[in-house]
Parts: C-alpha cells; structure tokens; sequence
C-alpha cells in the first residue's frame, strides 16, 4: 500500500477524545485516498469495512481476509467455483412470459429486463452438471441480485429439469439457496413451484439420490417453505440468515423484540434446523465427503 497516504492521525494520550480517530471509521476524503492506492476496482467489507480488491477478493471465494465474514457470492461465480470441471448448463431455453399482466411501479417485463442488465443472467437461478473432484452431479445456485433470488416458474421449471436429469443420470443435486421468496408479479402461478419443487425433491428420495441444500444469505418466504428445508443434508454458511416471514413481522406478531442471533444459522443450528454450519473454504470437501458418503462411494 502507498505509504503517503496517511489515514487518521496518530495523537498522543493528551489529545481530546473528540479529535482522536476511531479505528476503521474513515472520513470520505480518507476513503477516496485509500481506494485511490488500488490499481483496480475495491470491495468494502461491510463487517470489518476493509477495502479488497476484487481479484484477492475472488481468490478467496469472497470471503474477507481480515474478519472471515462470508460476502454473498454471485449463482454463476458460486457454480464455477464448486466444480472442478463444468460439463454444460441447463434450462437455458426456459423463459419467463407475463400471465398477469403484473405492474406495479414497473411493469413486470421492463423489471425482468432490468435485472437481467443488472445481473447478466436470464433468470433467479443457474443450473450446471459437472464434476467435483472425481463425483459428477448437478448443482443449481440462486442469484439473489435478480429480483431477490424470487421464485418463479421459470425457476421452477429449471430446478424440475434439474431433478429429473439427476434423476435419469443417477447424479446427486446440490442446492446454494439464497431468495426471498416467491415473486409476487407471478401471483398463484409462482406459488405452484412450491409444490412442483416438492415433488421434484420426493422423486428424487424415490430413486435413493442425494439431495442437498447449502443455505447461504438469506433465505426466505416460499423458497425456505419448500425446495430449501426438504434436504437429505443441510448445510450452512457461517451468520446466514434463514426463515419464513422476516424478523420484523415476527416482531410485530408476537409484539417480543427478537435479539441476535435469532434466525442466524447458529441459532438455527442449536435449535435442530441445519445439520452443520461449514466455512465456505471447506464446504466443497465437505459436501464431497457427505455425497461420497449417501452414494456409497469408496
């Protein structure tokens, strides 16, 4: 780092409390001057608020070198990172239509079309088969930039088409949830993937085929009240938000004020919802170990 770029000061013990810099707290003339040392695009940590820059950040699966929080990772770069090798994608001829007509301040196509700019996919979730390590299976990851990672049928068609091909080839699937929800703009239709998923996942179990969810941040709403919750294995990232209906409405409901760690993924892990809580540096070895382990691999 550029040695001239000085942030805060260095006071002695004498000086006034209220002229003494408070560590990682950073006027916005200090900011400028400290992502001005970066020859390349910054990430700012919003836990410890340590400027990365975003080729270290990747490297290190997005998870901050200075306070471990795990950043949320994008679906695309999430599956890539997974596979050791990635074979094809599916369910790229699935399109959404606009059956209601749904507008709110937008119009429902003019907010797909903004999220597909935004985000660079054409829907919530992506699906790859390939390998880990020596195992092929499929996985399928949410992208919660596009319209909060909502459900709708198109999701829905490509997490059954996931399943079934799984399903055909003999293959485990792998879920990275992170949603909040079913998509309003879809009304009843989205809410139908709930249980189209369902049944996807019971086919599955049928058929003796690993299906394992790994919970990152957040997941909510229709998604945990289906494909999310009905794992042979569930596994979570460290601090992951995870529920139905969001903190403050339960708040408002039972009229209690909830403290921390209430729907984190460690309260989730007393309280018997998740099996385990993984770093994300060792999820893929754990999850080859567990899909070795249900497929009875040698």
């Amino acid at each position: 780092m550029n040695q001239e770029v000085k942030i805060g000061k260095i006071l002695s013990p004498a000086t006034p409390w209220t002229e003494r810099h408070v560590p990682g707290i950073h006027t916005p003339d200090e900011q400028t001057a400290l992502k001005a040392t970066f020859t390349e695009p910054t990430i700012e940590c919003p836990e410890c608020h340590a400027l990365v820059t975003r080729t270290a950040m990747s490297f290190n699966a997005y998870v901050c070198p200075q306070c471990d929080e795990h950043l949320r990772m994008k679906a695309r770069d999430r599956l890539n990172w997974f596979f050791d090798q990635v074979q094809n994608e599916l369910g790229q001829e699935f399109v959404a239509k606009d059956p209601l007509k749904f507008v709110d301040s937008k119009a429902y196509p003019a907010r797909m079309s903004e999220a597909q700019k935004k985000t660079g996919e054409t829907e919530a979730l992506v699906v790859m088969q390939g390998l880990l390590k020596d195992i092929p299976l499929i996985a399928c990851a949410f992208e919660f930039d596009f319209m909060g990672g909502s459900m709708g049928t198109v999701v829905g068609d490509r997490f059954v088409q996931a399943a079934e091909r799984a399903i055909k080839e003999k293959q485990p699937l792998i879920c990275f949830a992170a949603s909040g929800g079913a998509r309003m703009q879809e009304g009843m239709l989205s809410l139908m993937q709930m249980a189209r998923t369902s049944a996807a996942i019971q086919r599955m179990k049928d058929a003796g085929l690993p299906y394992l969810v790994v919970l990152t941040h957040p997941v909510y709403g229709g998604v945990t009240a289906s494909l999310a919750m009905l794992g042979d294995v569930h596994i979570a990232e460290p601090k992951a938000m995870i529920g139905f209906a969001g903190k403050r409405v339960i708040e408002q409901t039972v009229r209690e004020k909830l403290e921390e760690p209430f729907q984190r993924a460690e309260y989730l892990l007393d309280h018997g919802v998740v099996d385990q809580i993984v770093h994300r540096h060792a999820l893929r070895d754990t999850v080859y170990r567990i899909v070795a382990k249900l497929m009875n691999l040698p």
